[in-house]
C-alpha cells in the first residue's frame, strides 16, 4: 500500500516470530508515515529530534557522552507524545538539576553494554523509570538498548503492563536476538530498528481498526436515516 507522499505502508500485522526480512523491512520503512498518520502536535519534529539530532549531540561529547535536563525533557516529551501522555512525568523531569542529569547519563552510557547497571544509573533521577531510561540509552546506543515501548513490549512479551528492570532485560534480550536473526551482509538491523518496526505495525493495525469502526458508524447512521424517511 502506498500513502500520500509516496511512502510505503504495511497493512499486515507483523508477528514477532516472523523470520521474513522483507516484512520487517517493510514495517520499518513505514515508520515515518505512521508517525505522520497519528496527527499529533509536534510529534514529527520531536521524532526527528530523538532519532537524528539527539544521537549526534550525545556522540559529539565523546569521550564523556551525556545529556542535559533540556534534552531529557524533550526526549520525555517525545516518549509521551508517541505513546500515552502523562504530564506529571514531564514536570518531574523538567525540574531535575542539570548536573544530576549529566552525571547520571554519563555514568549510564559508560556502563554499556551492561544494561542492568546503565538503567540503574538513570533511574536514580526523579521521574525516570526503566522505560524512560531505555529511551535515553537507545538514543546513544541503538545497537544495544531498544526503547521499551508499549507496542513492542506487547509484541515481544505478550503484554506491556510491567515496566520493571527485570522485564526490560527480557525485552532487550529478545530484540537483540531478533536483530541478530535479521541482520545480513545486505541488511542492517539493530534492536532499535526491531522496536520501530513493531511499533509501526501495531500503529498501522490500530489505525485500520479505527477506520473500520468509523466506516461502520457512518453506514449505521445512513441506514437509520433511511428508515426514518420511510
Amino acid at each position: 500500500m502506498i500513502q500520500a507522499g509516496g511512502r510505503k505502508t504495511a497493512t499486515m500485522e507483523l508477528e514477532f516470530e516472523c523470520s521474513n526480512v522483507n516484512k520487517w523491512k517493510e514495517a520499518l520503512a513505514s515508520y515515518e508515515a505512521r508517525v505522520e498518520s497519528l496527527n499529533k502536535p509536534n510529534l514529527i519534529s520531536l521524532d526527528d529530534y530523538y532519532r537524528k539530532e539527539l544521537p549526534s549531540l550525545i556522540h559529539q561529547r565523546n569521550p564523556n557522552p551525556h545529556i542535559n535536563t533540556t534534552e531529557l525533557s524533550k526526549l520525555v516529551r517525545w516518549k509521551l507524545t508517541r505513546g500515552k501522555w502523562r504530564p506529571r512525568l514531564l514536570d518531574f523531569v523538567s525540574s531535575l538539576d542539570d548536573s544530576s542529569v549529566k552525571s547520571a547519563s554519563e555514568k549510564a552510557f559508560k556502563s554499556l553494554p551492561d544494561l542492568t547497571k546503565a538503567v540503574s544509573e538513570l533511574t536514580v533521577l526523579k521521574g525516570v523509570g526503566p522505560a524512560t531510561a531505555s529511551a535515553v540509552l537507545a538514543a546513544y546506543a541503538p545497537g544495544v538498548a531498544p526503547f521499551m515501548s508499549d507496542e513492542a513490549m506487547g509484541a515481544a512479551l505478550g503484554h506491556s503492563k510491567d515496566y520493571s528492570l527485570r522485564q526490560y532485560l527480557l525485552f532487550a534480550d529478545k530484540l537483540q536476538a531478533k536483530a541478530k536473526e535479521l541482520v545480513s551482509e545486505e541488511n542492517s538491523f539493530t534492536p532499535s530498528d526491531v522496536e520501530r518496526a513493531l511499533w509501526s505495525s501495531a500503529i498501522g493495525l490500530k489505525l485500520k481498526a479505527s477506520k473500520s469502526n468509523q466506516d461502520s458508524e457512518i453506514k449505521t447512521t445512513k441506514n437509520s436515516k433511511r428508515k426514518r424517511k420511510h
